[in-house]
């Protein structure tokens, strides 16, 4: 006939059952975060998406409106001398600083697409701020100071502004417009 068992024995497999539910409800108290995870990585890759789309569409179309319209055209209405040398340095500030702020984009746009299709992408922290403070430095200077000047010089003779606003409609229509006659 067997022996009775002391109650430390026949008690050791269910404290085994007992201390692994300590891991379980640790990993459970993990899965718990989740839902308060998803919501900024949805809006993470949302305003990755949103960003290349923006920098692609609008950003370098407007560099491109100001190098090929709107400076040339102020430029070439300035009055010779110190009006002329000092606006051509802001043109050439604005520029340099177009070319200083694409390069930046083009260091962080696979990051951003990576962010954008819910990858992990190893995005500079410090480079995204600071593309976002030198283009609002960038954006600050040109309407606080180009744009105005740019106002009184063009606003000299109305034929210079009409003639930069029909450049601007001209580049911005599409090359093929169907045209119905009545």
């Amino acid at each position: 006939m067997s022996k009775p068992s002391s109650p430390a024995v026949h008690s050791a497999p269910i404290q085994d059952f007992s201390q692994c539910h300590v891991g379980i409800l640790k990993k459970l108290d993990m899965l718990g975060e989740l839902p308060a995870l998803l919501a900024p990585a949805a809006r993470a890759r949302e305003v990755a998406e949103n960003a290349l789309e923006f920098f692609r569409e609008a950003i370098f179309e407007h560099h491109l409106d100001e190098e090929r319209e709107l400076f040339p055209a102020v430029l070439a209405s300035t009055e010779e001398g110190a009006e002329q040398a000092h606006v051509r340095a802001m043109v050439k500030r604005l520029t340099d600083e177009h070319r200083d702020l694409e390069a930046l984009w083009k260091r962080l746009e696979s990051g951003l697409k990576k962010v954008a299709k819910g990858q992990t992408s190893d995005i500079s922290v410090a480079e995204v701020q600071r593309l976002v403070s030198q283009y609002r430095a960038h954006a600050q200077y040109e309407e606080t100071e180009f744009l105005p000047l740019s106002q009184t010089i063009l606003g000299r003779n109305s034929h210079h502004m009409a003639a930069l606003g029909m450049s601007l409609h001209m580049r911005h229509t599409p090359a093929h417009v169907n045209a119905t006659y009545i």
